[in-house]
């Protein structure tokens, strides 16, 4: 026999704790599904270098033009002077003793060698004395690859 009192009171008590069981077991695999494993790899760090420039190189050949009445180089090239005083080589940006008006309206003669005038003054001090004149009148810097070495000096 069935006890209708007995059983109602179990089916209410069975039923309420079967939702709760319910309710736990939904929670406990809810949060087992929201629990995971997550691996994060980072990107991986690419350092490149900037590229190297290499300029070109440029070479620059002295080219010098005397003036004997002041014993005085100017290197076209570097826009230098260059001139002996108390016996050692001086490069300057100005001429000494000269401004350069003077200088460039003064005879000149363009050298035909591009290295140190010092390995060559002591002949064109002799080629081109002081009181040495172009053959030409009017003379300047502008001009003076006309000018060469006296007549019977001139090379071709």
């Amino acid at each position: 026999m069935i006890n209708k009192k007995h059983s109602v009171k179990t089916n209410k008590f069975g039923f309420v704790l079967g939702a709760v069981m319910l309710a736990t077991l939904t929670n406990g695999v809810g949060s087992a599904n929201a629990q995971g494993i997550r691996i994060i790899v980072a990107p991986p760090v690419v350092v490149v270098a900037p590229p190297v420039v290499v300029a070109p190189v440029v070479v620059v050949q002295d080219d010098y033009v005397y003036y004997p009445s002041y014993g005085m180089y100017y290197n076209r090239g570097r826009n230098q002077y260059v001139y002996l005083d108390n016996g050692a080589w001086v490069t300057a940006s100005a001429p000494y003793g000269v401004t350069a008006e003077v200088l460039l309206a003064s005879p000149s003669v363009h050298m035909d060698w591009h290295d140190s005038p010092e390995k060559h003054h002591d002949d064109m001090v002799k080629r081109y004395p002081k009181n040495w004149k172009s053959s030409d009148e009017h003379h300047d810097q502008k001009d003076d690859r006309k000018s060469g070495p006296p007549e019977g000096d001139k090379k071709h």
